[in-house]
């Protein structure tokens, strides 16, 4: 504990990536820093045989950071006194190897290419926004945001999945915009495994005039041209490729598509289909969690260096229930405006008077952010202490990193204990199957 690793077979690896390779081999020599004494150990196991060392960081050189300036970019938005690494801009193509971060892959090389080809670093997730070069461009506010997207191009020549987003924003990239976008997919990246409609968030912190909130009417036609390029692709590919996110759904006051449209959730993570997962786990249709791998900002803080491929955890341990209040007691699930909409109908359907969902505005972040995700400390006390004492607060962990919300708070600064669960259906069916039962 506390090693300093320098060398492993001689070389210096840059990343748990190149780490994880080259410990994989049966004959292994590292080079370790202990106390300020470098010392060597020959070790001899089998191929890919773990080797017990648990690594603190996904990176060991420095993060490749961003230099797009999108106007839509959350980090530009968050308050000020936040942590400083939740201000790090990362277009990293391994941490979106390892975490599923996106990449515009304006910083991207030949270098990188010949070693996500040769490593099989794979999926990746590229940011596209928009196919047209001169409207890239604008939307990253760099002139290589274009260009760029010949690496996006080689990434698909050689077989690498990749997984797209584009990040809608009214009057910049919707509409019209869009719909060149779509085509320019069809007839450029076509080998895309799937391609994930956003909303853009907007924070009381933002100082972009052009960026604003979606109108219903926008959302609308966001769900229209989405769903009209799934049956074009549905045609000409034999998959949709195109999903839109839960939240467009809730803003057009459209209901969530069969799960079946979703063709196996590729995007669960980017928002796309989580309504639906959720419900057929709460419902008992599922007999495994989908799952959220990571919350937002969570490779900064607390994550695996594994990437999101590794058990979550928060310091709770993630599924574990902290049951201070008595287990007949009333129910509160903890989640954001987001979430509510989609909880509201399960609970009542559930037949569950002594369960209420219990709302929490985001004032922290402010604007369009509803999302149990952002969900922070400050808020969700300010909710709590308005709550009856005694009753059971269901909290979901996505919004925590090893017990510790985005604005710096843990859940022992909260006025009323929490039980931490899962972030997916079956974690909340268990519990209040639980309450159920010891009340029976």
């Amino acid at each position: 504990m506390g090693d300093v690793l320098l060398t492993v077979n001689g070389e210096a690896p840059r990343d748990v990536i190149r780490y994880q390779l080259l410990v994989d081999e049966s004959e292994i020599s590292l080079e370790f820093d202990r106390g300020g004494l470098a010392r060597v150990v020959d070790i001899v196991k089998g191929d890919g045989a773990a080797l017990g060392i648990e690594v603190q960081s996904a990176l060991f050189d420095q993060v490749r950071t961003c230099d797009n300036h999108c106007p839509f970019c959350f980090i530009y938005q968050l308050p000020s006194g936040m942590r400083e690494s939740l201000s790090l801009k990362d277009d990293d193509f391994r941490l979106s190897f390892l975490y599923g971060n996106f990449t515009t892959l304006t910083r991207f090389t030949e270098a990188d290419l010949e070693r996500v080809v040769t490593e099989g670093l794979s999926p990746l997730y590229v940011s596209i926004h928009a196919t047209e070069p001169t409207l890239r461009n604008h939307l990253l506010r760099n002139r290589r945001g274009g260009p760029s997207l010949r690496w996006l191009r080689a990434l698909l020549d050689h077989g690498i999945e990749v997984h797209g987003q584009i990040v809608v924003c009214p009057g910049v990239n919707d509409g019209d915009a869009l719909e060149r976008t779509l085509l320019g997919v069809l007839d450029d990246y076509s080998e895309l495994s799937s391609l994930a409609v956003v909303p853009l968030g907007i924070s009381d912190h933002s100082n972009e005039p052009e960026m604003r909130a979606h109108t219903t009417s926008e959302a609308r036609r966001v769900v229209d041209i989405v769903e009209d390029w799934q049956r074009t692709f549905l045609e000409l590919l034999g998959r949709r490729l195109v999903f839109a996110a839960d939240e467009y759904y809730l803003l057009a006051q459209r209901d969530f598509p069969d799960p079946t449209a979703y063709e196996g959730f590729p995007m669960h993570e980017d928002g796309i289909g989580m309504a639906r997962t959720f419900e057929l786990e709460f419902t008992g249709q599922a007999s495994e969690a989908t799952g959220t791998k990571s919350g937002f900002f969570a490779w900064v803080d607390g994550a695996p260096a594994e990437g999101y491929r590794a058990p979550r955890t928060t310091g709770s341990g993630s599924g574990s229930l902290t049951l201070r209040p008595r287990r007949t007691a009333p129910v509160g699930i903890l989640t954001g405006p987001y979430g509510a909409r989609v909880l509201g109908p399960l609970i009542e359907r559930a037949g569950r008077p002594d369960v209420r969902i219990i709302e929490v505005d985001n004032r922290f972040f402010g604007g369009n952010i509803g999302v149990a995700g952002l969900m922070v400390g400050a808020d969700i006390a300010r909710v709590l202490a308005g709550e009856p004492a005694g009753h059971r607060y269901l909290l979901p962990d996505v919004c925590l990193s090893g017990d510790v919300f985005l604005d710096g708070l843990t859940v022992d600064d909260l006025p009323r204990p929490v039980e931490i669960l899962p972030t997916d259906g079956i974690a909340l069916r268990q519990a209040l199957q639980l309450s159920q039962e010891n009340a029976a």
